[in-house]
């Protein structure tokens, strides 16, 4: 089922299709709204998604320069009082020059890779960091990280499409560092150094997920059923009707931990710096 010539991939979209093709199809290609509960208890799980998305707002404006006396007003109740506190009180030691919210696209494969950064921390001609905070209820550990796909594509996209951040000189994968910084255990940051034979791994690693995607004909579901507790689409792929707890999570492994950074995205690309080709 070729995919239109317009489709973007995304760091989401492609962890939704190595952990469930079937979700990929239904979500992506036949955007199929099918708005069952994620988790229980609803009220719970939605407030912990509005928190982590207001948390990510401050830090955005902070790097803007709002006060933080200011912004310290809005975090009034746990846990984003906690994770304010923790931003404030365990800063990186970061370049100065800032881009925060920045969005960079390249091609690949016949398609488009887009994504979103928290912050982008670059010092021209010397190094460029990837900040990315987390809000998710528990830290995944090191290897369930460095396998997923934002770690894969967002030091590869920065390599790709990041020169005009650099004073236009294209930025050197040994000059990359991607940063996950977590807003429940601040001080123990997950820091991924990138290189030259990284960069080549993941371009043919991405090259080839996207090629397999857009030639695949038969969706299947996963074999993981584990993760269906927590998929919007359980029921309408037979994989029962209640929600898992959230509860429960401490008992699942580590990477069904969804994260409130990773959101459907939707850019206009006018907005968006490009690579030339």
């Amino acid at each position: 089922m070729p995919l239109p010539a317009e489709f973007k991939f995304t760091q989401s979209n492609l962890q939704d299709y190595v952990e469930c093709a079937r979700r990929f199809e239904l979500r992506y290609v036949q955007q199929l709204q099918y708005p069952a509960v994620e988790a229980e208890p609803i009220i719970d799980h939605e407030k912990h998604m509005q928190q982590g998305a207001t948390f990510h707002h401050m830090v955005h404006q902070h790097d803007l320069g709002v006060p933080e006396s200011v912004l310290s007003n809005l975090a009034h109740e746990e846990p984003l009082k906690t994770w304010w506190a923790n931003y404030l009180n365990h800063k990186l030691d970061l370049p100065e020059q800032r881009h925060a919210e920045t969005a960079l696209t390249a091609p690949l494969a016949g398609f488009r890779l887009l994504a979103k950064y928290d912050l982008l921390a670059i010092a021209p001609g010397e190094k460029a960091i990837i900040v990315d905070w987390k809000t998710s209820t528990r830290k995944p550990d090191r290897l369930q990280l460095k396998n997923r796909l934002q770690t894969i594509m967002y030091p590869y996209l920065l390599v790709r499409a990041g020169a005009h951040l650099n004073g236009g000189t294209p930025i050197q994968p040994e000059q990359v560092e991607m940063i996950y910084w977590f807003a429940d255990d601040s001080i123990q940051t997950e820091r991924f150094p990138y290189s030259t034979e990284q960069y080549h791994e993941d371009e043919k690693h991405l090259s080839d997920l996207i090629t397999e995607i857009n030639n695949r004909t038969i969706f299947d579901l996963t074999s993981q059923e584990w993760r269906c507790k927590f998929c919007t689409y359980r029921s309408l792929c037979r994989r029962g009707t209640s929600a898992g707890n959230l509860d429960d999570l401490n008992a699942l492994p580590e990477d069904v931990i969804g994260d409130d950074a990773d959101a459907d995205i939707d850019f206009d690309f006018d907005q968006i710096a490009e690579v030339e080709f």
